[in-house]
């Protein structure tokens, strides 16, 4: 009797498989027939493997994620018991804890991580794969403790089992999580480790260069955070040139790169996905150096290939870049004086934000800060001090909160609220900053010089701008530089000292149109106009003049043209959940306003 029952649910295994594999697949016959597999008692192991299966092509290929769930506990609770099954128990518990991810119930899927993590200690490959998957999750939730200790477990644990590539990973992603939890002191150690294990590395010259890609993104977001931009140059040139040797042809595709050694079968992110992470901090760079046209470029390219990824597969992490980079280039455009396309793609920001709850959590005050500078730029500076109001009561980032406390600072002078502003100085005193970036720290200076200006103060104005340009030029920060040049020249115009203004404002408007900075060129033909006066060349004055009418009318097309966009009602949002909006296409994202 056994056998034939035996017979019964072999025949009916090997049927759903080849309706599984069968062209095109018949999805519902294989699940049929794999259910039906239950009503002949096959033996345990046979029962979770099918649960197991029934799953995962449940979870691919159908909506029934509860049945799903109900299959894959099943094969979970059967197998944990069956010993010399790995894969089909570490598997069930992997699956059945993405799932309870997905389904925001962590509370579910901790302790079966911890479990099978107990369980999986004589299997390399899953005790390394389990230790990062449940690092990720205490990482998701901010508990960059509980990750890192983790983390520290895999790099012990892969070094006595010979995983030497994967000890690297894993050292490698503590520096990360370090970064992201800003610990800047305790990174520094870990990093130059990690940069030694990859140097003298003797293994294969194909997972070295994976490493190094993973150690150079890591060295440049280091750099870029403590807004060193001239510093990162090397290292970022080093990372480019190592993404083009992944992406050429020659190069094998990444599951023949991990090895042979099965304890080192991982990679940290997919070679194009890696790719267009090198745009994104290229994009980084470029707009925190002022290098709007190059940002542009390279935004274009990154969104062109995310479009290209996103049709095979959606995973999460491409809507995180594609954020990150709308992000950045939103600041590039506003620069530039191109709002409406800013807002067309703040727009695009926030309805990504909206059909992915997740990305909202963790990016809800980069939108507010946007939008607190697009409605600078509009001169709604009620609207402009709402979101930047919001943007430092739902942000705990330090650098967040003394870029939103420094354009604060903007809004009150500008507004005339003396009290407002005395009562902000504290927090953007640069010798006291909370952030650790130098760009920031350049920032607030300017601040000062501009507070001390306002206050026709002029002479400690001209120290605090002394300041801003000492550390602009020491770190390439062109467009800190132009806003400091033109500023001195307007005081110097102010004073009466027209030869020295002429002096600042000569070279902060060549720099203002590499940027370009429609803005500082504005300000510099107003000023530049003043000073031809003086001297009495009338044909360069009439020049200036020209000049400055055609920035002023591209300005106010383009505010026009902003304010009659749906979008532009974004401004009053500063709680809730994102508002609907018209689905007009969005502009090019290459289009520049004439």
């Amino acid at each position: 009797m056994a056998s034939s029952q035996d017979a019964w649910y072999l025949s009916l295994l090997g049927l759903a498989e080849n309706f599984r594999t069968s062209s095109p697949p018949n999805i519902k016959s294989c699940i049929q027939c794999l259910q039906a597999v239950f009503n002949f008692k096959p033996p345990p192991r046979v029962e979770a493997r099918t649960h197991l299966q029934l799953g995962n092509i449940l979870l691919t290929h159908t909506k029934n994620i509860d049945l799903a769930r109900s299959h894959l506990e099943q094969a979970w609770r059967l197998s944990q018991n069956i010993n010399t099954f790995d894969d089909v128990k570490f598997e069930a518990a992997s699956v059945v804890a993405e799932l309870y991810e997905q389904q925001h119930q962590s509370n579910l899927s901790k302790p079966i991580l911890r479990k099978a993590i107990e369980l999986s200690q004589h299997n390399v490959y899953w005790h390394c794969r389990l230790i990062f998957q449940l690092a990720q999750i205490h990482a998701s939730e901010k508990d960059f403790v509980a990750a890192s200790s983790l983390l520290a477990v895999g790099v012990d644990y892969s070094h006595i089992s010979n995983a030497s590539y994967t000890r690297v990973l894993f050292l490698l992603s503590r520096c990360m999580l370090l970064l992201i939890d800003k610990k800047f002191t305790e990174v520094h150690p870990l990093l130059n480790s990690a940069g030694h294990h990859v140097e003298n590395w003797q293994g294969s010259p194909h997972q070295k260069e994976y490493l190094k890609v993973y150690f150079l993104v890591l060295q440049v977001c280091h750099y870029l955070m403590a807004g060193q931009v001239k510093s990162v140059k090397p290292c970022l040139k080093q990372l480019q040139q190592s993404i083009q040797t992944i992406m050429s042809p020659s190069w094998p595709p990444d599951e023949i790169v991990t090895g042979s050694n099965i304890g080192d079968m991982f990679i940290w992110m997919p070679k194009d996905h890696l790719y267009v992470l090198v745009y994104l901090v290229t994009v980084m760079h470029s707009m925190q150096a002022g290098y709007m046209d190059k940002a542009q470029k390279y935004t274009d390219k990154a969104l062109t290939q995310i479009e290209k990824l996103k049709i095979v597969d959606n995973k999460p992490i491409l809507s995180v870049f594609q954020l990150m980079l709308l992000e950045h280039i939103v600041m590039c455009r506003l620069v530039m004086g191109n709002k409406s396309v800013a807002l067309a793609e703040i727009s695009q920001a926030c309805q990504l934000c909206r059909r992915q709850p997740r990305l909202l959590q963790g990016h809800k005050p980069q939108l507010h800060a946007l939008l607190g500078l697009y409605a600078m730029s509009m001169n709604c500076m009620e609207a402009a001090e709402a979101q930047f109001t919001a943007a430092l009561r739902t942000s705990q980032e330090r650098e967040l909160w003394t870029f939103a406390n420094l354009n604060l600072a903007i809004v009150y002078l500008r507004t005339k609220r003396d009290a407002d502003l005395g009562a902000l100085l504290e927090r953007i005193n640069p010798e006291s900053l909370p952030s650790h970036s130098h760009s920031l720290r350049a920032a607030a200076y300017y601040v000062q010089g501009l507070q001390a200006f306002f206050g026709a103060r002029y002479n400690e104005a001209k120290r605090y701008l002394r300041e801003t340009l000492k550390m602009a030029n020491s770190e390439d920060l062109n467009r800190l530089t132009s806003c400091s040049l033109v500023l001195l020249g307007h005081i110097f115009l102010s004073l009466g000292n027209s030869r020295e203004s002429m002096n600042m404002v000569t070279p902060a408007m060549q720099l203002a149109s590499k940027i370009p900075d429609v803005h500082v060129q504005l300000w510099a033909t107003a000023i530049l106009k003043d000073l031809y006066r003086i001297c009495g060349d009338p044909n360069r004055e009439s020049e200036a003049y020209q000049m400055h009418c055609t920035f002023s009318q591209t300005l106010l097309k383009d505010h026009f043209q902003s304010t009659q966009m749906g979008e532009h009602n974004l401004i009053q949002w500063t709680d809730g959940p994102v508002p609907a909006l018209p689905s007009n296409p969005p502009p090019s994202t290459s289009q520049a306003i004439l």
